[in-house]
């Protein structure tokens, strides 16, 4: 095997060059890491077998009419959806007497509009007061999440790669305003939050692999390999912002692993 990696930066632009170029070199497959790599190379190839990995919801990223779990034609994948009804009950579970919930996210990424609106429609069922804070990128997120702690009892920031990759400007402005962040995912949480029910991402990178093998050895069709998801999802709780902001969390968390 001979792997070429390339990494776009999150700039869709970058994807497609990439993908060109993969699909010029006439790879063997092409593996895909987020929605914005996907899109390119769902776009950009309709023979080259392509596997999706860390994808929310294949039907969203793809603007799929119908998706019945398998995607079909050159695509597949796996997904780093974890269970967004059980991420509003962690909510509730934690925070029983919090009254507005404000949902953070990047509306670039059609996936965490996905997210977002699943979670508000489970938290309004179980009694909260939900409003969308979306930011378009990374240069308006701080304004938009000090919107989304004055008006807030607790935010919920789903699995969104710009709010990845701002952690600490989204930390700045909730921790010091003693406003705790659900996330939807460890590494964000990690950065900003008190909680989260996680997939692990090595888990899900473990099986884009076996799928990979099956498609390149030719044991399995990528036109009807259904998408695959994480088999576990673990509370996990951040011991260092639940400290600060006084947060006590019932001993089936497990706290995360921080690097010192």
């Amino acid at each position: 095997m001979t792997f070429d990696e390339q990494n776009a930066q999150g700039d869709s632009n970058t994807c497609s060059t990439i993908i060109n170029s993969f699909v010029s070199a006439d790879v063997d497959l092409i593996l895909a890491n987020a929605t914005a790599a996907l899109q390119a190379a769902q776009a950009g190839t309709d023979t080259i077998p392509v596997l999706g990995t860390s994808i929310t919801d294949y039907a969203t990223a793809l603007e799929l009419d119908s998706f019945d779990g398998t995607v079909g034609g050159n695509i597949s994948g796996t997904s780093d959806l974890a269970p967004l009804a059980e991420q509003a009950a962690m909510l509730a579970e934690l925070f029983p007497d919090a009254e507005t919930v404000g949902l953070l996210y990047c509306s670039a990424e059609a996936n965490s509009q996905y997210q977002v609106d699943n979670v508000q429609a489970e938290l309004e069922s179980l009694g909260y007061t939900c409003t969308q804070y979306s930011f378009s990128d990374s240069n308006d997120i701080a304004a938009v999440a000090q919107s989304a702690a004055d008006a807030s009892d607790v935010i919920y920031v789903p699995t969104d790669n710009t709010a990845a990759a701002n952690t600490e400007i989204i930390d700045n402005i909730c921790r010091p305003a003693g406003v705790p962040v659900i996330a939807g995912e460890e590494g964000i949480c990690e950065g900003c939050g008190v909680a989260t029910l996680s997939i692990s991402y090595y888990d899900i990178g473990y099986i884009s692999g076996e799928m990979a093998a099956q498609i390149l050895t030719g044991e399995a069709d990528i036109s009807t390999m259904p998408i695959e998801y994480a088999p576990n999802v673990t509370k996990e709780y951040n011991a260092e912002i639940c400290e600060d902001l006084g947060i006590t969390v019932p001993d089936d968390y497990v706290a995360i692993a921080t690097e010192e």
